[in-house]
């Protein structure tokens, strides 16, 4: 996917969850932080960031912050990347090549999973995680509790129990990562709840991404650790 007009600079400071402070050639700007994550280890002051100018002229803010460099490592931090990026790699047939429609936002039990795909031999339900912690080259889900992951989990291995086919798809919106895991220090019940799935039968993925300031790719396979 690829994003329009973007502007790199230097982050400030985050007030709250919601905005950042970027200093850029266009002076001190106010931005929409499209993570709502801790982003601690990211957003460190001077980090060099990239931001996508607003389409919208009456918005309160006239950027979005999509990027931020970590060391040699450039980050896509922006929550809604991975869901778009796995539907487009999934419309062209990589993630199964006989799908023949793609319904996104797919209500399910008291959930909405992020994609269904239908192909000849049934409905695929996909849930996607992106991921944006690092530590030391492996990557780690997730970087702040999440409820909300738990819930669809447990969706994906009821669907499986009743005879379906689900996965929980990792979209790691960096390059060059060894593997994936759950990260049990931050939230154990995710990972709990990961594990059970799987031996139950939800197939578990991961792919790395291929990330520019202005764009981001589904690139290729790497190992989920459970």
């Amino acid at each position: 996917m690829k994003y329009g007009t973007v502007l790199p600079g230097c982050f400030a400071e985050r007030p709250n969850r919601f905005i950042a402070l970027v200093d850029t050639a266009e002076g001190r700007v106010v931005c929409h932080v499209k993570n709502t994550g801790r982003c601690r280890e990211l957003l460190l002051p001077g980090a060099r960031v990239y931001l996508e100018r607003a389409e919208n002229p009456a918005r309160k803010t006239a950027y979005d912050l999509i990027a931020v460099e970590k060391g040699s490592l450039l980050v896509n931090m922006d929550a809604q990347a991975p869901n778009r990026a796995f539907g487009e790699w999934a419309a062209k047939g990589s993630f199964l090549p006989d799908v023949q429609t793609l319904k996104p936002e797919y209500a399910y039990g008291a959930s909405r999973i992020d994609f269904c795909l239908e192909t000849a031999r049934g409905p695929h339900l996909v849930e996607v995680k992106g991921v944006t912690l690092e530590e030391n080259g492996h990557a780690r889900f997730p970087d702040a509790p999440t409820e909300r992951g738990v819930k669809h989990i447990h969706e994906l291995r009821r669907a499986v129990e009743q005879g379906l086919v689900a996965t929980l798809f990792f979209v790691v919106q960096m390059e060059g990562m060894l593997d994936v895991s759950p990260n049990d220090a931050t939230h154990p019940a995710f990972g709990a709840a990961l594990r059970e799935a799987a031996a139950a039968g939800v197939f578990v993925r991961a792919f790395d991404c291929t990330v520019t300031p202005d764009s981001i790719a589904i690139r290729r396979e790497i190992p989920v650790l459970l």
